[in-house]
């Protein structure tokens, strides 16, 4: 295997410390993922630089131009800490003519907005929860006659449950515009409602350019939830471990999912990356009805690489490994047709 110069773009507040090999688990979970990388690169035989991003594109260009890495590998999440920011870094990226891992621009764009990325699985008849968008300053909070409660109340572009809490599902009026507020009032995007699907909470993971492999379906369960309580993945849930191992917050294959729905959920993520126009790697958040019935809530681009989490441990129920997955990764951002490659 040829040793590649591998630089890796993440958060300038995430960049591994020097010692960081010598700290304890806890201490190291804030920077986990770019800590795994890192090492598995370098136990691949790539030469990792880590490159930490803060709030200039300047630092890209020059490593670019000095250090003349073979790919980019990015785990950014964000830029000028706003969710939406993420795909012009990837095409900035392009303009440089410079391979990287993950997502086109494009994909990261339909995706990341949860409204246009439903518009357009409705287009392609792909099964979604009805919706509706409300605007900052919009004088009328409403669902439309199509829907009814409940609803869940999120903002439309953020991602890692961020504003998700157990109050985000409504059952009035009332309530739904107390959420709608708080998600303009704390989060300044607009809000989205989608009818609640009450169930089961599923991911299925996606890998490929122009072929693809689907991964098995993954599910997200809690052993010991609060009566009252909905099972949803909560910002709680997602970013304090005491309280996930409190209320029995499991993953794993999806629980005695029959053959036919598991392959119907596969077709569905499958459909999902195409119509996004996705590249490198996602993961299909799905939620299954107590008839059966799946909804794409959303997709997630260049989706937590953390050991542990969904998209790796789904790979390596599918035979995969952490160390191949992500030569894997390098291998789809140095293959995928960039427009500038087109000659």
């Amino acid at each position: 295997m040829r040793r590649l110069r591998v630089l890796v773009l993440m958060h300038s507040h995430l960049v591994p410390p020097a010692d960081a090999e010598r700290l304890t688990e806890k201490q190291q979970w804030l920077f986990k993922m770019e800590l795994e990388v890192m090492r598995t690169l370098r136990a691949l035989g790539h030469e990792g630089k880590a490159l930490g991003v803060a709030e200039e594109l300047s630092p890209i260009r020059q490593q670019v131009a000095e250090w003349r890495p073979h790919i980019v590998f990015n785990v950014l999440t964000h830029f000028h800490e706003v969710a939406t920011y993420d795909a012009h870094v990837v095409s900035f990226l392009e303009l440089l003519k410079q391979p990287y891992t993950g997502c086109n621009p494009r994909g990261i764009v339909l995706a990341g907005d949860k409204a246009l990325s439903k518009k357009i699985l409705a287009y392609h008849r792909i099964p979604c929860p009805a919706f509706a968008v409300f605007a900052p300053g919009c004088r009328t909070v409403r669902l439309p006659a199509r829907m009814t409660f409940p609803v869940i109340v999120k903002s439309a572009v953020e991602h890692g449950s961020t504003g998700i809490a157990q109050a985000s599902v409504v059952h009035d009026d009332k309530g739904l515009r107390e959420r709608v507020e708080f998600v303009h009032r704390t989060l300044s995007t607009d809000a989205i409602a989608e009818q609640f699907i009450e169930g089961r909470e599923l991911t299925v993971s996606v890998l490929g350019n122009e072929r693809l492999q689907v991964f098995p379906p993954w599910e997200l369960w809690f052993e010991k939830l609060p009566q009252r309580s909905e099972a949803i993945q909560t910002s709680r849930v997602k970013w304090d471990d005491d309280y996930a191992e409190k209320i029995g917050t499991r993953t794993g294959l999806a629980r005695n999912l029959p053959k036919e729905t598991a392959q119907q959920a596969e077709h569905i993520a499958r459909r999902t990356y195409r119509a996004l126009e996705l590249s490198g790697f996602a993961r299909i958040d799905l939620r299954m009805n107590q008839d059966g019935r799946l909804f794409v809530i959303e997709a997630n681009c260049n989706p937590d690489l953390t050991p542990g989490e969904d998209f790796p441990e789904s790979a390596k129920a599918a035979g995969i490994d952490y160390a191949p997955l992500l030569q894997r990764i390098i291998n789809l951002g140095l293959g995928y047709k960039s427009a500038w490659k087109v000659e």
